[in-house]
């Protein structure tokens, strides 16, 4: 099942003009910024207790008068590390041996005393088109020279003019005698927010001048396709650029990116699905399967998302453009010199987030053409594809010596461009020629504790299945009353799981009688009759052979054994079954789940820290359950961090997530009961923050966590920190291993050169991967009263990816995030309620 909207047709607002994608609005001037929808503003404002200044350049970071749309997705401004003691002087750690490693930045090389000088442009008359405004100021070439950056307010100059206030005198066409009077403002050092800005708006037009298209945030470069015929596939190589202040100069972090397209139409695709499902239900399943899809228009190289479908409209209806009425056939034969061949296709709807001419209605949704429009992206089908995927992966798993060669040929091609060259000379700024090069450092790797033994792993592998088998776990109920369920095609899987089960169970040290076994027939309401008649409360665990992924199937023996009986349950395809020489591996890694999710222990490392709890939160926007968010939150209940609370709370749209989470805050009522003591440190790790959202975490989120600690008594003050986690990233680190550009080895820590200065800030790589470049994760410490040494928040963070219990081996995030993303995921795809509350204390959910 997609995660894409399942939304129906909802009608366009009233008023709304609709207008062909691009027809009304005027294309924006060069060096205006161009925002993706309005920043949501953070509900309320920090508690006295949480001291945390937030700095105030977060209120200058726009540019030009009209910046206010524009979301900030760096997070700039935000500064959470001053009001940390411990880490004011230095935030890196110690421990661990240093390797070199090089990463995906490039130095920005200014001339020495590099100042920008801000203008504000006046008219007189006042001038109310910014294009008009823009051609009467660039008449003054010889006063202004060439090096510019104007948006219809603000005028920015490498170089300062004779006298702080200029006039200048224009003349429209129509006669008219225009007095501007340019004004000194500001002179900008080149690490100020707006100045950065700047650097981002120059680079963009460096971009451009290599012929590379903006999609989204990134660009491409259609002149380089990669095509896959055999799936009707294309790939756009492109690059996603950010220049940002960090630790210790100003860089390009630049890393590859690759856009998919379809080679398919919008109609072709209509052509097909009403060719498979036939007319009578064709609009259903053609609003299912659109709505909700990113699609591609060539002529403009813009991307939109299809949020309805005009079944009443077709190309030869008419949209107001100026004051005549024009028809889309015509207006992309004139605008662009398309012929549109199918004049009774139906037309797409996409609400483009745009603002109207001041005072003026919002302009309706953008009209699209099923013909002129590309499908991108995969489906789920596609992606279920194994054949596909792989012939993917050759062009866009890059290895780390292959994204080496890509991102130093970028640059160069930047360098080799006599017009991209002389762009930057205008501004005398310049690129450095080769990868920033640093130090990061390993962590040394971590014993294993299992039962009464304990074993070191290889470190380059990251795992530990092979050292970990036949010895004992920590804790495991015996399993004496479970069910096994099959239909009659899979009672030959279903004996072979069994036998296999009763096989490895001995050395884990997991006793398990023999299951009750009951047959039912292949369809759904069959499953569930079964289920209902034969799990009581004496039944401790459900296993389901399933004879197909089909998500309904699984859906429904979860959402019964979840929320309506509560039992822990495992699901099982006979596929995986079927083949003799894995089972006996299947058969391990069922065993283990089943132990778990009865509340098992299996291994755990050493944490030295008494009396600690660790929270790990998530969320998932569930989108078929009307677009309410999950959130998930995960706490550790005892010492060797091997038993968990979970609680999962949905809520609507737009609600923050910690407004539910604060009740499942009383998982410090079940580490009271655990440990008849509350914990005196407690770290929470929140995952799922967004771009540009950091500072809704910082302003908000802290002080409701607060809140809820409180209310366990005033007395009570534990030491708090709270650590975001961020998985999507564009940084990228490379090691030089016996003169190879590799991965670097699992447990390499970086905490300085491309940090940012004004965060408490790390990146871990923790995980191995088999095949491509790994991705580090990123940490940023928001709030911390525990006064732990940086090294200790590192190794702390570190041993945590060790605990997840349905992987042997290191994970890329903290156990407790993974817990709640899984917990969060489950809900969201098959739930879609609360579970029961007798599961609290499980891992249900793995």
């Amino acid at each position: 099942m997609t995660g894409r909207a399942r939304a129906r047709s909802r009608g366009r607002a009233r008023g709304q003009e609709t207008s062909a994608p691009g027809a009304p609005a005027p294309p924006p001037t060069e060096g205006e910024l161009v925002g993706r929808g309005r920043q949501k503003g953070a509900p309320g404002p920090f508690s006295a207790e949480a001291v945390l200044q937030i700095s105030a350049g977060f209120q200058q970071v726009k540019l030009g008068e009209r910046g206010g749309r524009r979301r900030d997705f760096h997070d700039a401004g935000i500064n959470t590390r001053q009001a940390m003691e411990h880490v004011k002087d230095s935030k890196t750690g110690t421990s661990g041996s240093p390797i070199p490693l090089s990463a995906n930045f490039f130095r920005i090389l200014s001339r020495p005393q590099w100042v920008l000088y801000q203008y504000h442009v006046d008219y007189n008359p006042p001038m109310e088109s910014r294009r008009l405004r823009s051609a009467l100021l660039f008449h003054h070439d010889e006063v202004l020279g060439s090096a510019r950056s104007f948006d219809g307010a603000l005028l920015f100059l490498p170089h300062r003019l004779h006298s702080k206030e200029t006039v200048l005198h224009s003349e429209t066409r129509n006669g008219e005698k225009v007095q501007i009077t340019v004004t000194l403002t500001n002179e900008l050092p080149p690490t100020s927010p707006v100045c950065l800005q700047f650097y981002n708006i120059i680079f963009k037009r460096i971009l451009r001048i290599l012929d590379m298209q903006q999609i989204g945030r990134n660009y491409y470069n259609p002149n380089d396709p990669l095509n896959i015929p055999q799936h009707r596939l294309t790939i756009w190589p492109g690059y996603t650029t950010t220049i940002l202040q960090y630790e210790s100069s100003i860089m390009l972090s630049t890393d590859v990116s690759h856009k998919v397209l379809r080679s398919e139409t919008v109609l072709e695709f209509m052509a097909n699905l009403r060719q498979q499902c036939g007319s009578h239900r064709f609009t259903d399943i053609c609003a299912k399967e659109l709505i909700g899809l990113i699609v591609l228009t060539k002529y403009n190289n813009k991307t939109y998302r299809i949020d309805d479908i005009a079944w009443d409209h077709t190309p030869n209806n008419t949209f107001k453009r100026g004051d005549q009425d024009i028809s889309f056939k015509d207006y992309y034969k004139a605008q662009y010199g398309l012929n549109i061949t199918d004049g009774n296709q139906v037309l797409l709807i996409s609400h483009v987030k745009r603002m109207g001419p001041a005072g003026g209605p919002p302009p309706g949704p953008a009209m699209l053409v099923p013909e002129l429009c590309y499908l991108t992206g995969l489906t789920d089908k596609m992606r279920n594809d194994f054949v596909i995927m792989k012939d993917l992966s050759m062009h866009t798993r890059l290895t780390p010596e292959q994204r080496e060669a890509r991102l130093n040929r970028f640059v160069t091609n930047i360098q080799k461009n006599a017009d991209a060259q002389a762009e930057l000379d205008k501004w005398g700024l310049n690129f450095d020629k080769k990868l920033l090069e640093l130090t990061g450092r390993v962590l040394p790797g971590e014993r294993i504790f299992q039962g009464s033994r304990s074993f070191d792993y290889n470190p380059s592998s990251a795992d530990w299945s092979k050292e970990m088998r036949g010895l004992p776990l920590i804790s495991a109920p015996p399993l004496n009353s479970w069910l096994l369920f099959h239909t009659r095609r899979n009672s030959n899987e279903a004996q072979s799981l069994l036998q296999n089960l009763h096989k490895v169970s001995g050395p884990l040290g997991i006793r398990i009688q023999r299951a009750v076994m009951i047959e039912y027939e292949d369809h759904q309401e069959s499953l569930l009759r079964a289920l209902q008649h034969n799990v009581g409360p004496q039944i401790e665990m459900v296993v389901v052979v399933l004879p197909s992924n089909r998500k309904d199937k699984y859906d429904c023996v979860k959402k019964y054994l979840c929320v309506d009986c509560p039992t822990p349950s495992q699901c099982v395809v006979s596929r995986t079954l079927s083949r003799p020489q894995t089972l006996m591996t299947v058969a391990t890694k069922i065993a283990l789940q089943i132990a778990c999710k009865m509340g098992g222990e299996l291994w755990s490392v050493e944490i030295p820290l008494k009396h600690l709890m660790i929270v790990g939160i998530d969320c998932y926007h569930d989108i078929t359950a009307g677009k309410r968010s999950i959130g998930a939150l995960v706490a550790s209940l005892n010492q060797g961090m091997s038993r968990w609370y979970s609680k999962c709370v949905l809520q609507h749209k737009g609600q923050e997530i910690m407004d539910g989470l604060k009740m499942a805050l009383s998982a410090l009522k079940d580490y009271l009961k655990f440990n008849n003591c509350l914990p005196s440190r407690i770290i929470v790790y929140r995952d799922g923050v967004g771009d540009g959202q950091l500072h809704s975490v910082v302003n908000y989120e802290v002080s409701q966590i607060m809140d809820s600690i409180k209310s366990m008594g005033h007395d009570y003050m534990p030491k708090l920190s709270v650590v975001v986690v961020k998985k999507r990233l564009t940084s990228r680190f490379f090691a030089k291993i016996r003169g190879q550009v590799a991965n670097p080895p699992p447990g390499t820590v970086v905490d300085s050169e491309v940090t940012r200065p004004e965060w408490y800030d790390y990146f871990i790589v923790s995980q191995a991967v088999r095949s491509g470049s790994v991705s580090p994760t990123h940490y940023n410490v928001v709030y911390d009263t525990s006064g732990l040494k940086p090294d200790h928040m590192q190794r702390l963070t570190y041993k945590l990816c060790h605990m997840y219990y349905n992987w042997q081996g290191i994970i890329r995030v903290p156990a407790p995030c993974q817990y709640a993303h899984k917990l969060a995921f489950l809900v969201g795809q098959s739930i879609h309620r609360e579970p029961n509350v007798h599961l609290d204390d499980l891992l249900f959910y793995l």
